[in-house]
């Protein structure tokens, strides 16, 4: 298991130029456990998630990694924490999975040092706990939008780092590849006690694979806590505006959000009765 990092933020205010994002926000992230932030978009997730992985200057306010400003923390004892999953993120032309899994190691290396036999094995560590060994000397480039996610999950892990932030991780992926790369990222969770931070648009997904929910609206935090409690048709009107039902999941007993759209607002099962008088036949 990991350590228990604690990471927050107090008082936040973020901005570009002259445009707020998030205002005065105020977040604290459980230790150990998995966090998904939602709201829709435009409402600051991807900025408060650059802000907590120091990408972004606070224009107000900070973030406190283990009771220190994380700013004021070196750069590379904050690699060796905190790694970040960015949004679509790019790989250099041709690259190996085993070359870009690799360059999670940096934090830990020396200048000009060579690898270590520690080095290797934690690579290794990672390939296979992302289930992609066999693709090892594959170019990423010709990989698949899921297996090119392990792969830079795979490298967030060689990493080891304590805390993981990952904006949006099941973008552009099908519904099997989601539930597998958010399977793999409760498993190292659990197995490692990892800290996850994880920005997600799907909130049946959110609500099934998140410890902890934050609801963002207009940068600011609506609601935060355990997503049964959290996640109410009221919040979802409030946030996203949109007019739906939250019921229980029949098999996970998460919350489960159906939308409602013009179409479904006022279609009604028809009755027994009703069902019996369109087929009764009037004799002549």
């Amino acid at each position: 298991m990991t350590a228990n990092r604690t990471l927050s933020a107090e008082g936040l205010t973020l901005a570009y130029a002259d445009r707020t994002i998030v205002d005065d926000l105020d977040l604290v992230l459980p230790a150990g456990r998995i966090t998904a932030i939602v709201g829709a978009n435009g409402c600051g997730k991807s900025t408060l998630l650059r802000a907590l992985a120091r990408l972004l200057p606070p224009k107000a306010g900070r973030v406190i990694l283990d009771g220190k400003a994380l700013h004021e923390r070196p750069t590379k004892e904050v690699a060796r924490i905190l790694g970040l999953l960015p949004q679509s993120p790019i790989a250099p032309e041709g690259i190996a999975v085993a070359d870009l899994v690799g360059r999670g190691r940096h934090p830990h290396q020396r200048a000009l040092a060579r690898w270590s036999a520690r080095d290797y094995e934690v690579v290794a560590e990672a390939l296979a706990a992302t289930g992609i060994s066999d693709l090892a000397d594959r170019a990423v480039d010709e990989l698949s939008g899921g297996q090119r996610q392990r792969v830079w999950i795979a490298m967030a892990l060689a990493q080891e780092t304590d805390i993981l932030l990952l904006d949006e991780p099941t973008t552009f992926l099908d519904v099997a590849h989601q539930v597998d790369v958010l399977d793999l990222l409760t498993d190292l969770n659990r197995d490692r006690g990892t800290t996850t931070v994880m920005v997600l648009h799907d909130m049946n997904m959110a609500a099934r694979y998140a410890d902890h929910l934050v609801a963002l609206r207009d940068g600011r935090v609506v609601a935060a806590g355990d997503p049964s409690a959290v996640m109410t048709s009221e919040l979802i009107a409030e946030v996203f505006g949109l007019d739906a039902l939250v019921v229980p999941d029949p098999v996970s007993g998460t919350p489960l959000v159906l939308p409602r759209g013009r179409h479904h607002v006022s279609v009604r099962t028809p009755s027994v009765a009703t069902t019996r008088e369109s087929h009764d036949v009037v004799p002549s």
